[in-house]
């Protein structure tokens, strides 16, 4: 089979409503404690281990952040019952929960004015960024 009729099959799948390379899975977020681990545990103390692209582990790594948050709230999809892997890190799927008010976590360098997503050092100043929750509604969305 020459690599065009390959194409013109798999399209032919793809048409039919066949999932050509598999299916997504299903979106979700989970919500609870943020605990070393790193994991969540959730009202009714269920622990789900969280995993995600190395950004997203710096956050969830994040001293502050665990001190900070009454809940901590994550968007991504479960790999198992107790396993939930979050987007990756430009999405912006982490949250904290703070007086009743959901907070979107990211990172402020005082010098410089930039926001990052991740903790360390400012990419131009090399200062230490600090934790700057912010309202999601407020950000500009890409």
């Amino acid at each position: 089979m020459g690599i065009v009729q390959r194409r013109e099959f798999l399209f032919g799948l793809a048409l039919c409503g066949v999932p050509v390379f598999g299916a997504d899975p299903a979106p979700a977020s989970v919500r609870g404690k943020l605990v070393d681990g790193p994991a969540l545990v959730t009202k009714d103390g269920k622990r789900i281990a969280l995993s995600g692209d190395a950004a997203t582990m710096g956050v969830l790594r994040d001293q502050r952040v665990l001190q900070v948050a009454d809940d901590f709230e994550a968007d991504g999809h479960f790999t198992a019952a107790d396993k939930f892997e979050i987007n990756p890190i430009h999405t912006r799927s982490l949250f904290t929960w703070h007086n009743g008010k959901k907070q979107m976590v990211t990172y402020w360098c005082d010098v410089c004015y930039i926001r990052t997503y991740t903790p360390g050092k400012c990419w131009c100043c090399q200062d230490e960024t600090k934790l700057d929750l912010i309202d999601p509604d407020k950000v500009e969305k890409k």
